[in-house]
């Protein structure tokens, strides 16, 4: 573990303790606590100011797809990506006490959530209803104390809110998982040793001809694997797209050195926003 991790004490995380962002918390890092903020932007600026050493944010999952707009909030957040942590997910339908399978009729969690249970919720003919947190769903229906609603959230958040579990691992597939980035306020690159690492960066490309095809060229030519790359728009503007990607490899090594020469030649903008070790997960996964 590299020693931004390793000397944390205080982890941010979106949502309310019970929260999947909770969970990766206490498997990322053991040893820190791990504080809830209402939002990704909250948490984001815990660790920019101080009041926790570090963020872990969810950025995709297996079966929905991008989580958070982790691209709009790093590049001016002041933070680096020191580590990324992947997470099963497991999705328990949860109730009252007393309550029963058959007499729910309603089920609140986050769209995430909601978009991985479709199965459940089409097969049990459920009124869907948005919240903004799994754990805050499952509080919501503690509350409400209501035999005919249920929550999606983690088994967790159930054990906390006194909830029973309905029916265990809801979620569409088996293969559910989710990747969340670790950030800190200062760099922590991994050595060009450490085995394995991943770089993540974004850029702009220049406004010149198939100026994105030729940006991304060098990366082809040198055999760098690019295993992710998202486009947004930026300012509201057509014409101005930013890019975000991660490569295996370090910026040290030669094959990634002469691709980010070739990709800086055709770019206005290139800012490295961390180079961390890969999860063991992507070993086990090919």
């Amino acid at each position: 573990m590299n020693p931004a991790l390793a000397n944390a004490r205080r982890v941010a995380f979106q949502g309310e303790p019970g929260a999947f962002g909770n969970l990766a918390a206490r498997e990322a890092l053991p040893q820190a606590s791990a504080v809830p903020f209402p939002t990704f932007e909250d948490a984001v600026e815990a660790a920019r100011d101080g009041r926790a050493d570090l963020a872990i944010i969810p950025v995709e999952n297996s079966l929905h797809g991008r989580i958070a707009d982790i691209h709009h909030l790093l590049p001016d957040a002041g933070l680096y990506i020191v580590g990324e942590h992947f997470l099963p997910i497991h999705l328990q339908l949860l109730g009252v006490k007393g309550a029963s399978l058959a007499g729910i009729r309603s089920v609140f969690s986050q769209a995430p959530a909601l978009g991985q249970c479709r199965k459940l919720i089409r097969e049990m003919k459920l009124a869907a209803h948005h919240w903004h947190d799994t754990a805050g769903s499952a509080r919501h229906v503690a509350e409400m104390n209501d035999p005919s609603a249920a929550a999606i959230a983690s088994s967790l958040a159930g054990e906390i809110h006194g909830l029973e579990t309905l029916r265990a691992n809801v979620e569409d597939e088996p293969h559910n998982m989710t990747r969340f980035l670790v950030m800190a306020r200062a760099p922590d690159d991994a050595p060009a040793d450490a085995g394995p690492v991943i770089t993540t960066f974004i850029f702009r490309v220049r406004n010149v001809p198939a100026a994105l095809y030729k940006a991304l060229g060098g990366f082809a030519t040198n055999g760098v694997n690019m295993t992710k790359l998202e486009s947004y728009q930026l300012g509201g503007s057509f014409n101005a797209t930013q890019f975000y990607a991660d490569i295996e490899g370090h910026p040290e090594d030669e094959r990634v050195r002469l691709a980010f020469e070739e990709l800086r030649f055709f770019t206005s903008r290139l800012d490295i926003l961390g180079v961390y070790p890969a999860h063991p997960f992507r070993r086990r996964n090919g």
